[in-house]
């Protein structure tokens, strides 16, 4: 036996009104209307639920058995649907950031600031990812938006703004010969074609282009990198470099995530700015998203 939410709510309305005039004005509906939902209820049952004459209309035993139940399954699909508003809200609501490593350069605060201006109600969460998945998280569609290095992989897919372009520098072990060498440069910098035959860290082969940006193979004239060792994470990438493994190149801004202790920064002249961007899916046109991108175009031009 299958009873409709609609017919134990008519049922409800009408036992607690005792006319079914009354409970037809309070539930919208037509008085025949409702008299019909509670006859075809009678029928399902097998039994009557009020006792109706002219002037007064009366519960019967079944009817009085009923009600107690029929306010408990209303309650609970009450409660239930207010489960699912809820939780379908903070879905809509909610905007997954995905990241290799923190952006830093303010740039969470500032994007959040802006966002929430622009709407209220969203719930920004932060999702690390590891350094294979250059899209962070994009790809799979585990992030709604991600801090991207450029150049992407099936850059087509996706859409950015550039929230930062920054110099490059190349992460050292304290004491590397090189480090005599920019400290007698009025620059201080070296030049990359020093760097040449230096080994390498790169990043797993799954990281694609920018795999190849960061070991700068536009600036090799053909010539294959030494690597070094893979690194995953600003962590292995310091411990790397501290045991001589091999040197690195940076964003001048992501810097101060390797370096310390035993490996310092040097800047090197003769490579592109690297450019780090906010990226969306293509297709991905929710207001959340859409609000995302408009912010990080803002602070982008600062």
């Amino acid at each position: 036996m299958d009873v409709h939410g609609r017919d134990l709510r008519y049922f409800a309305a009408v036992a607690e009104e005792l006319s079914f005039t009354r409970a037809a004005e309070r539930l919208f509906v037509s008085q025949p209307a409702l008299s019909k939902r509670i006859r075809m209820l009678e029928r399902q049952l097998g039994t009557e639920l009020f006792l109706r004459d002219r002037r007064t209309v009366r519960l019967t035993p079944v009817g009085e058995a009923l009600l107690p139940h029929a306010r408990a399954v209303l309650a609970a699909w009450t409660a239930a649907e207010a489960a699912v508003a809820e939780a379908r809200d903070a879905e809509r609501g909610t905007l997954v950031i995905g990241m290799s490593t923190s952006p830093g350069r303010g740039l969470l605060p500032a994007l959040r600031t802006r966002l929430l201006s622009a709407h209220p109600a969203a719930r920004p969460v932060l999702w690390q990812v590891n350094w294979a998945d250059s899209t962070a998280g994009l790809a799979d569609g585990t992030s709604d938006v991600a801090f991207v290095w450029l150049p992407l992989a099936d850059g087509e897919r996706y859409r950015w703004a550039v929230v930062a372009q920054e110099p490059q520098v190349v992460a050292l072990p304290r004491g590397h010969r090189l480090m005599a060498q920019a400290e007698a440069d009025d620059e201080g910098a070296v030049d990359f074609a020093d760097l040449l035959d230096e080994p390498f860290l790169a990043l797993p082969p799954e990281a694609g282009p920018v795999r190849d940006y960061w070991l700068a193979l536009d600036a090799r004239d053909g010539r294959a990198p030494r690597i070094g060792a893979v690194v995953a994470s600003a962590e292995e990438t310091h411990e790397a470099v501290a045991n001589g493994q091999g040197v690195v190149l940076l964003a001048r801004g992501n810097a101060p995530l390797v370096v310390r202790d035993e490996v310092v920064a040097v800047p090197v002249r003769g490579l592109s700015p690297a450019r780090l961007a906010v990226a969306a899916r293509w297709d991905d046109e929710r207001p959340l998203v859409r609000g995302y991108l408009e912010a990080a175009a803002e602070v982008g031009a600062f």
